[in-house]
């Protein structure tokens, strides 16, 4: 005989869409990360918009940032470096370098992308999510002067130890944003008088010709996740579709490797 006065202990799951919003929150309101290696360490003790909380070092990376140390003002926490444990996964290549600090706000879409008597370049990442693609694309986008890189807050990679890594610096000085929403975004620079490129593999365009008929004015250019590409509302939002030529038939390239050539594109225009 089943007992119905005992109370059901059972949890209920809650829905996916509920545990993404949850998790989304919990990373947009992080306070702090942790970037590691002494190229990103360093670039970031001397970005004077970087808030600087806590750096973690062994003798030997110490001597090797001293320059950079003295900019900065922070005082290190030097370990030796057969006990240097800092707060970061144990795989982290960090070379005796570990520097926690707040994550830096470029400010708005309107404020940064907005053209002040300039054609300026703007690069929108739809779902792209490896941290090692993204800062491999910060590092192109700085090289060709984008003036910005968007993404969505939700499906994006966001700023790591990881990414910094990679970026090599260049999350330091290439503005990286984050926005609530990415068609909404691309709005507002439709409305600020971007024209936009989305990069499709089916497109029947290729890039050069397109770029090279386009008027002198301000361009975003729009990259899709590998695998699905482009979403069909950021698809709709764009001017253009455009493919990189390829020699072989099914010849493709990583996001961060298209990127690359796609800006070398329009820079030639």
């Amino acid at each position: 005989m089943s007992d119905f006065s005992k109370p059901n202990h059972k949890r209920h799951k809650k829905p996916a869409h509920v545990i993404e919003k949850e998790r989304a929150k919990r990373a947009g309101s992080a306070e702090t990360l942790f970037l590691f290696g002494l190229h990103a360490v360093r670039d970031a003790l001397m970005n004077p918009q970087r808030e600087k909380l806590r750096l973690m070092l062994t003798q030997n990376a110490a001597l090797k940032l001293e320059d950079a140390i003295a900019a900065s003002g922070i005082t290190p926490e030097i370990h030796d470096a057969r006990q240097f444990n800092p707060p970061i996964d144990r795989e982290s290549v960090h070379q005796g370098a570990v520097l926690e600090v707040k994550p830096l706000n470029w400010g708005s879409v309107s404020e940064l992308c907005a053209p002040r008597n300039d054609a300026p370049l703007v690069l929108l990442l739809d779902r792209v999510t490896d941290p090692h693609n993204v800062g491999a694309i910060l590092r192109s986008a700085e090289v060709f002067g984008a003036r910005a890189v968007i993404a969505p807050h939700r499906h994006s990679a966001p700023e790591t130890g990881a990414l910094a890594k990679t970026a090599s610096g260049a999350l330091e000085r290439q503005p990286y944003l984050r926005v609530p929403n990415l068609a909404g975004a691309m709005n507002s620079l439709r409305e600020m008088g971007y024209t936009i490129l989305g990069l499709d593999g089916e497109a029947t365009d290729d890039l050069q010709t397109i770029a090279a008929k386009l008027p002198d004015g301000p361009i975003a250019l729009a990259m899709g996740s590998e695998g699905p590409g482009l979403r069909a509302l950021t698809q709709d939002l764009c001017h253009h579709l455009v493919r990189i030529p390829a020699a072989a038939e099914f010849a493709s390239l990583n996001v961060s490797n298209a990127t690359a050539v796609a800006l070398y594109a329009i820079a030639q225009r």
